[in-house]
């Protein structure tokens, strides 16, 4: 069941949030969203739940459009915490399972399992108001999942988290994978989106700058990164044919550099000048990435 988004674009009066966006979101994979805060992420969630009307363009899920039939197969955790904090968490989460056509014996039985496995089964009965951020994060996760929906989306699922927490939520979400959903996530961490994501977009401003499967967007930057670690100044460097972005550190320095001949003639260079501790070649960052493609840091 592929997700695309054919010519995409939402307007709020003069504004454009989205901007002529087309993505195909592989069936049974995870899917990353990246980009700063007002680059449209959000925006295309909720177009693609049907919160929102795109101006132009279309989406569609395995062919057919997104609408009350298909509410029972979706599965989201928006940004903004939405749990009623007088509820208990048992009362919360039946009530918004049975929304889902679930009945009430088979949600409590997917509570307790869920609740087991984030390690806090005494919530059932507690109060949300009662809980911390993270926990009621976790709460809100469970009412996005308990279903078992065929598309999950995840709108900064990891914010508020610890990283022991972010951990067992990573784990969830992989687990969903093999069970057969597909993850569609925007986070802040690159570092997130990196591990568990095997396809991804890059937004700006509304508009994808990259996207399509992590390692061909790395293969194509080009560009690689060459971590040395030597107990000789490296600043002589910062000029040498090849190099992108020379940046020193507390052990030596860290080089972008246009190819792996570069790096080799780095190390003729510096070989006999003194004890070189490491001298490894790796693959760009989405750092890297965003960088080159926004023109500035991640934030």
């Amino acid at each position: 069941m592929v997700l695309k988004l054919e010519n995409v674009t939402k307007r709020f009066g003069s504004f454009t949030a989205v901007s002529d966006l087309s993505l195909t979101i592989p069936d049974r994979e995870i899917f990353g969203f990246l980009g700063a805060n007002g680059a449209g992420k959000t925006t295309t969630f909720r177009m693609i739940l049907g919160l929102l009307d795109a101006n132009d363009g279309r989406i569609t899920w395995d062919g057919e459009k997104i609408d009350y039939s298909t509410s029972h197969l979706i599965g989201y955790l928006p940004e903004e915490r939405g749990l009623y904090p007088k509820l208990k968490v048992s009362e919360q989460i039946v009530y918004l399972a049975r929304l889902r056509g679930m009945s009430k014996k088979d949600a409590l039985k997917e509570l307790e399992y869920w609740l087991e496995r984030f390690k806090v089964p005494e919530y059932m009965n507690k109060k949300v108001e009662e809980l911390s951020k993270g926990n009621q994060q976790k709460i809100q996760f469970i009412s996005a999942v308990l279903h078992k929906p065929k598309l999950l989306i995840l709108d900064e699922p990891f914010s508020g988290l610890d990283p022991v927490n972010v951990e067992l939520l990573k784990e969830a979400v992989v687990e969903l994978k093999r069970n057969g959903t597909t993850i569609v996530f925007a986070s802040h961490r690159m570092e997130h989106v990196e591990e568990l994501c095997e396809f991804l977009c890059i937004m700006h401003k509304g508009k994808p700058v990259v996207h399509g499967e992590l390692k061909g967007i790395k293969r194509s930057f080009g560009k690689k990164n060459l971590i040395i670690h030597a107990d000789f100044e490296l600043e002589f460097l910062e000029n040498f044919r090849g190099i992108t972005r020379f940046k020193t550190t507390a052990e030596g320095a860290y080089i972008q550099i246009d190819n792996e001949q570069t790096a080799e003639n780095i190390l003729k260079e510096i070989v006999g000048k003194g004890f070189i501790r490491k001298f490894a070649l790796e693959e760009p960052s989405l750092n890297d990435i965003f960088i080159e493609k926004v023109g500035a840091a991640y934030e």
